[in-house]
């Protein structure tokens, strides 16, 4: 069925990268869709933090994947120069958590979760309305 085809191609490991270049870029879609023709700090926050996203989902991760960006791990022996890993590696966790946080505060934002509750006014009984009303 597949002949001539190597296994490693059809591996998980081998799809991964272009797994995230495609679900960072459905994630912008989604967001840019989202926010279209809307005004306010909620619609900015969730496409910065969707923009961050498919950058570090769609360039970064699959750049780590592939052995072109230096992994840092700490204790453990770099290939290379130990500062670009260090400096990649914060690029990567800055890029993926401050998008996840836009992204998270604009999506609360836009659901209102920090709006106010709204407060009833004391409502007045209805005996004592009546009786205002009425000569004694």
């Amino acid at each position: 069925m597949l002949n001539g085809t190597p296994q490693f191609l059809l591996s998980i490991e081998a799809s991964r990268p272009a797994f995230m270049i495609v679900m960072g870029l459905f994630l912008l879609v989604v967001a840019w869709r989202l926010v279209q023709g809307r005004t306010g700090w909620a619609p900015r926050l969730i496409f910065s933090g969707a923009l961050m996203l498919a950058f570090g989902y769609a360039v970064m991760v699959p750049l780590y994947h592939s052995g072109t960006l230096p992994a840092y791990r700490p204790g453990a022996h770099v290939h290379g120069d130990p500062a670009v890993a260090l400096g990649w590696h914060v690029v990567k966790l800055f890029t993926m958590n401050a998008g996840w946080l836009l992204f998270g505060l604009g999506v609360a934002l836009h659901a209102r979760v920090f709006a106010p509750t709204p407060t009833l006014a004391p409502t007045r009984d209805p005996v004592e309305a009546r009786s205002e009303h009425q000569p004694a």
